[in-house]
């Protein structure tokens, strides 16, 4: 009897929101699907913070190839001047956070150290760095270790076979053109993922705002974090 597996294949982020973590860690391998078209002012590149103003974008340069007709693998950062930039803004925002100066600590050799030339690279490090953080312990691949067939839906489909997967998580969004029938004419099922009911948490600023960066509950949490999401505490590691 083949055993379970759960896949979600989703385009990487810049310092995502605490609902991309929480499938990560619902999945047993999260593919980065960064063989997509690169698209602007899109979450690939930029993220919100919460500062005493309202809601600011970090958002990092890129280059471009013609208008913009490349991979979001293909696209390369912009120089270096943005990573402290961001850094400084992180501070300034977020010293007054309970739990910055632990998190800080680390993040702040990430950021101003790291040593990636494209978007892809920068993405997974920093989300990498974060389920470390958190505890998730879910494989992370790229969409470039597998096979790529033509077709929206049956590529996610054979992806998803490729990598041994009986069951697809899928964001909501993805209704508008997921063929459903195409999953289980393979034998997966299909799940859409639920990014609804997540509790507020101590927040500075203001009025809670939920869709912000994952750092912002990093700051102000630390490592009660998983107290604030809907899978991440499953995959804690014992003792974690």
């Amino acid at each position: 009897m083949k055993s379970e597996k759960k896949v979600a294949i989703v385009q990487s982020n810049y310092i995502p929101w605490k609902g991309y973590f929480d499938m990560i860690a619902a999945v047993d391998e999260f593919i980065l699907y960064d063989d997509m078209q690169y698209t602007r002012r899109d979450w690939r590149n930029r993220n919100k913070i919460k500062t005493p103003q309202g809601l600011q974008w970090l958002t990092v340069p890129v280059k471009a190839k013609g208008k913009f007709l490349q991979t979001i693998r293909e696209t390369e950062l912009d120089g270096v001047d943005w990573a402290s930039a961001h850094w400084k803004a992180l501070c300034q925002n977020y010293r007054r956070a309970a739990c910055f100066d632990s998190v800080a600590e680390q993040l702040e050799q990430v950021f101003l150290n790291a040593e990636n030339s494209n978007l892809s690279q920068l993405n997974r490090t920093l989300i990498e760095w974060v389920c470390e953080q958190l505890g998730i312990a879910t494989k992370i691949s790229n969409s470039w270790d597998y096979t790529l067939i033509d077709g929206k839906t049956e590529r996610l489909a054979d992806l998803c076979l490729q990598a041994g997967g009986t069951e697809y998580i899928s964001g909501p969004a993805a209704k508008d053109y997921v063929e459903e029938t195409i999953f289980s004419s393979h034998g997966i099922k299909l799940t859409w993922f639920d990014y609804t009911g997540y509790p507020e948490y101590p927040q500075l600023w203001g009025e809670f705002e939920q869709g912000v960066s994952i750092l912002d509950l990093l700051f102000n949490c630390g490592k009660n974090a998983s107290h604030y999401m809907k899978f991440v505490g499953f995959s804690m590691p014992k003792g974690g």
